[in-house]
Parts: structure tokens; sequence; C-alpha cells
């Protein structure tokens, strides 16, 4: 199974992803780690990414979500992933299991402000947030929430059958 932990800067896609990694016994791959000196150089500075500038990025992690997918592995992924043509980009001949990490800005900005050593700085969040496109047929979950029960939610939910919660009208809750 290939998840996909996605959200804004700060929801706690990198310690939810490793925790579900570790309930899965799977690898967990921090989509971060994937992006270029000069990717990493711009955010630093305040420098909101380009879609040129993700391109080689999502591609990158998509050439892992790959050789998982294909060698029946298991991987759990951290990866912001806020456009839909992102997350198609990331999915492209792929069964992908989205979660979405969600939260209000103010919850999330506490956090970014509480948070040393990342490139990724607070005043960067709204753009964050005004490029974030919700995601269809994702696990959703509040990250107010212990990263534990975050994980627990999650787990739950990936072993329920597909469709176990859909009413007739609703859209599936994970794509695959």
């Amino acid at each position: 199974m290939i998840v996909v932990i996605m959200g804004v800067a700060g929801s706690g896609k990198s310690t939810v992803g490793a925790m579900l990694a570790a309930a899965m016994h799977c690898p967990f791959l921090e989509g971060d780690s994937l992006h270029s000196a000069a990717n990493v150089g711009k955010m630093m500075r305040g420098v909101p990414l380009t879609d040129g500038d993700r391109a080689p990025w999502l591609a990158a992690i998509h050439a892992r979500l790959r050789e998982a997918f294909s060698s029946g592995r298991s991987l759990v992924v951290a990866c912001s992933a806020l456009r839909q043509s992102y997350r198609v980009a990331l999915a492209e001949g792929l069964a992908i299991t989205w979660v979405y990490l969600k939260g209000p800005e103010a919850l999330v900005r506490s956090r970014l402000r509480h948070r040393d050593g990342h490139f990724m700085k607070a005043d960067m969040l709204a753009s964050q947030f005004e490029a974030l496109e919700a995601p269809s047929g994702a696990i959703i979950v509040d990250i107010a929430q212990s990263p534990e029960a975050i994980v627990e939610q999650i787990v739950a939910r990936l072993r329920e059958p597909p469709g176990a919660d859909e009413g007739p009208d609703e859209p599936p809750e994970r794509s695959r």
C-alpha cells in the first residue's frame, strides 16, 4: 500500500508519516529530502516555489512511489501535494491512498513558529493555504489531535474495506 500524507507545512506530515510507516512496518520517505538545493535556498529566503521549480521534485517523488508500487512494497511518503495537479503527477499510473492533515491556519502558524531547523518559514504559510486545493477521495484527519491519535485514526481507516463508510451518493474516501 502506498500512502501519501499531505497538507501544508507544519501540519505534521513528517511526524505522522514516520509514525504511520512504523505502524505499517514499511519505509518512510520525507518528500522534502528530494528538493534540490536551489529549491531549499529559495524557501529559506522566503521565496515561494514556482510550478517549474516543483516539477523535478514531484518527478523524483513519483519515481520513488513507482519503485515501491512496481515491487509490491508499501511506502509512506510525506509531501505537501497542495494542488490537484501535483497529486495527479504524483499518482500517475499508481494506486495511492491520500491522507490529508487538515487544520486551521492559526494552529499551523503556531507550530511553525516553534519549529527549529526547517527551511519553511511561518511567513510563507499564507501562500500555502492560498495554494491548497482540498483533495477529494482522501482520508481527512484533524491535526488538533495528538500524533498518536492521528495515526490510530489513519490505521483504522486503512483497515476498512473500500467503500465501507460510503453512502449511495458519497464519493469514496480514498483513491485506489
